[in-house]
């Protein structure tokens, strides 16, 4: 989306979160080591193809993207936040018997989940205004359409 949408008013919150996601990413990797459970590489490999094939979408344009493709990929990327969050808690609820988990930490990477949800809601708001302002009004176009018909 940074690739896509980067000089759009999205782009600093769109650049910001890659960066917290990418962080993220880094400290769940350190969780995996910490508690010796192996990264299933093939796992990563298939999430990455799956987003390729997510792209392929049949909206009638091969070569320009549909109004709605940022409301899309926006509720895609908040279900990973969401599901980060998910994560987070559990891990934080088993840190008080397990002391290879830090619940401090857990607590700061649930709280910034909570600010990345926020700034998706945000972004996706603004976006849904910015396609609503820029799609005519449904009425107005039946109402023109039943006017062409109308006999003389």
């Amino acid at each position: 989306m940074v690739q896509e949408h980067g000089d759009s008013p999205y782009g600093d919150d769109l650049k910001n979160l890659a960066a917290e996601i990418s962080q993220d990413r880094q400290a769940l990797l350190q969780l995996l080591a910490d508690l010796d459970v192996p990264v299933k590489h093939y796992k990563v490999y298939g999430a990455w193809l799956g987003e390729k094939i997510g792209r392929v979408k049949p909206n009638g344009r091969l070569l320009r993207r549909s109004g709605l493709t940022v409301l899309v990929e926006l509720e895609a990327l908040r279900l990973g936040v969401q599901g980060k969050a998910l994560l987070w808690r559990v891990l934080r609820s088993v840190a008080a018997q397990d002391s290879r988990l830090d619940s401090d930490r857990l607590e700061q990477l649930l709280q910034r989940v909570r600010q990345q949800i926020g700034t998706l809601d945000s972004l996706h708001d603004r976006a849904a205004t910015a396609l609503r302002a820029s799609t005519p009004r449904l009425e107005a176009t039946s109402q023109a359409a039943t006017r062409k018909d109308a006999p003389l």
